[in-house]
């Protein structure tokens, strides 16, 4: 069951998440978008072209779980993406999208592993994230990456858009946050590493791990 049965708890959530993240550089001017599923099946997204720090609890859109809008101001064009994970994933009651630079970075390498961008370096990435895949690049707001999106999500929580950035769906906002912020930190350690040998987990030991 859905832990977002009060909606202006809800709101002060988005606004306060949304503010760490761009306080703490995980974000930057007007990139990045959150949302989370109400209890009622809704969702509560923030609005295109919005800063996630200076986020406002009453300037939140909602749609339904086909991203039409129903009220506020205008979702992010994104919101197509925010619904094909919460359709493809029941259990997920949130999701984060960022424009995290080592993320972001990660995306834009040629020969990145379009099965899984990064390897499992720690075992709180292996917890968090298991395996993320690469999708092909499109244009931010283009709904041709809405279906591959969907399918994608069915079996992966985690997902790393080429020369964009991360997507990751989780139980709640906290949970979300937390596992969007770890693969910014795996890609940035694994950014540092390059061109030297590594020692990742085994896939015995990332498996074990595996959300």
């Amino acid at each position: 069951m859905t832990p977002y049965a009060d909606e202006a708890a809800v709101r002060a959530l988005i606004v306060r998440t949304a503010r760490s993240l761009f306080t703490r550089g995980l974000t930057h001017g007007s990139t990045g978008n959150l949302s989370v599923r109400l209890a009622d099946g809704s969702l509560l997204l923030t609005p295109t072209g919005s800063s996630l720090g200076t986020l406002t609890e009453d300037a939140l859109s909602r749609t339904d779980l086909s991203a039409h809008h129903l009220d506020g101001p205008r979702p992010t064009k994104e919101a197509f993406l925010h619904a094909a994970f919460y359709r493809a994933r029941p259990g997920a009651h949130a999701v984060v999208h960022l424009h995290s630079t080592h993320a972001v970075a990660v995306s834009c390498l040629a020969g990145t592993d379009p099965e899984n961008a990064l390897p499992p370096l720690t075992a709180y990435y292996a917890m968090r994230i298991g395996t993320l895949p690469l999708l092909p690049f499109h244009a931010p707001g283009d709904s041709g990456l809405e279906p591959l999106a969907e399918e994608t999500a069915r079996t992966h929580h985690a997902i790393l858009l080429a020369n964009h950035g991360p997507v990751v769906a989780a139980a709640s906002l906290e949970q979300a946050a937390d596992a969007v912020e770890e693969l910014e930190e795996t890609a940035k350690l694994h950014l540092l590493l390059q061109g030297r040998p590594t020692r990742p987990l085994t896939p015995e030991q990332a498996a074990a791990l595996a959300p």
